[in-house]
């Protein structure tokens, strides 16, 4: 059974609308488009190469799937993410897509959390989400993901949409691995460990310990 990986860049305050650049989602006015790219430097470069190799697939919801369509392409096999993007199975979450010319590359127009996990019964080892906020929020509601790797950048976006929206379910995460880069970046990896665990703290609460 293959395991669900969402990776994401995100700032400190739980924004992760339009990291890489000033077009890439503009929605509810959001105007700080490419908030990772002053921060984004080799060694964080390395752990995106180690991360993209870990995936043995990759799904992702229209948009995202877009800009990854017309820019990796176009990128030399040399470099390693993009020789591994290019020949890896891709999935893609859509209604509106009637086609999709990135090779390797096959459209999920049903039922999404259904097909999603149909296809984590059918594949081995770890499929990958990036971007693809609105799809996050649809693997979020049916308690679909396996693990995250938050990537969270020393800024705060104060507005734009967040990781964890309305409809994610609480839950309790195990903190599995966590490492910096020289620039700040923190990047954590999170499995998901159970239902949300609460309790009480102060001294008038010591016996219901």
């Amino acid at each position: 059974m293959g395991k669900l990986v969402v990776g994401t860049f995100m700032t400190l305050d739980g924004v992760v609308q339009a990291p890489g650049g000033p077009d890439e989602d503009q929605e509810g006015g959001f105007a700080h488009g490419g908030w990772t790219v002053p921060l984004f430097d080799d060694e964080l470069g390395q752990r995106m190469t180690e991360l993209t190799g870990r995936s043995d697939a990759l799904l992702l919801g229209r948009r995202t799937y877009e800009i990854f369509a017309a820019s990796w392409p176009l990128v030399g096999d040399e470099e390693p993410i993009a020789a591994k993007l290019n020949t890896m199975p891709k999935y893609v979450a859509s209604h509106t897509l009637q086609t999709a010319e990135w090779a390797h590359t096959t459209l999920l127009s049903g039922d999404v959390a259904k097909e999603v996990a149909a296809l984590k019964e059918e594949l081995d080892g770890e499929i990958h989400v990036s971007g693809s906020g609105d799809l996050v929020q649809t693997l979020l509601r049916h308690d679909l993901v396996d693990e995250f790797v938050l990537l969270v950048f020393p800024v705060v976006g104060r507005t734009g949409k967040r990781l964890f929206g309305e409809g994610t379910l609480p839950r309790t995460m195990e903190l599995v691995e966590t490492t910096g880069t020289g620039s700040g970046v923190v990047i954590s990896t999170y499995r998901r460990r159970g239902p949300l665990e609460v309790g009480a703290m102060g001294p008038e609460h010591d016996g219901d310990r």
